[in-house]
């Protein structure tokens, strides 16, 4: 965990308050040494017909292809979502040499998944995908 509070990592010295604390994410998923980051969130769309988890990831390494297919697969094969898998240029993930993915959980702005993700069994079910989806992953890797 990269924090326990809702509070970003940005220093009081940054004047671009966001993109110093994405570049604190990136520091900070170095110096741990990790065998992999995942960056989890709840997407928000103008359309509230939007619903499913996706996974996002950039070639920067070409392990987190291999990650995000495998926690991708996971998600279709418990939700049924029909979401793929996707590219992102954004700053965390183009500068992040660690093997890592975006993953989205699902949308707060689609009343049904809202509801969902707000249930702890929902919850418990998004979580148990991740993790298989990372087991397969380590698993495939050391093969």
């Amino acid at each position: 965990m990269t924090r326990e509070k809702d509070e970003d990592l940005s220093s009081k010295w940054d004047t671009l308050k966001k993109r110093g604390d994405l570049y604190r994410r990136i520091l900070f998923i170095q110096e741990k040494n990790s065998d992999l980051y995942l960056s989890i969130h709840i997407n928000w769309f103008d359309n509230p017909s939007h619903k499913g988890q996706e996974v996002l990831y950039n070639s920067i390494n070409p392990k987190n292809k291999i990650l995000g297919s495998a926690i991708m697969k996971e998600f279709k094969k418990d939700f049924n979502t029909t979401r793929e898998l996707t590219t992102t240029d954004l700053y965390l993930y183009r500068n992040t040499r660690v093997p890592g993915v975006l993953i989205e959980c699902g949308f707060l702005s689609n009343p049904e998944e809202r509801r969902l993700l707000q249930e702890k069994s929902y919850q418990k079910k998004l979580s148990n995908s991740i993790k298989n989806g990372v087991i397969n992953y380590m698993l495939k890797i050391s093969t």
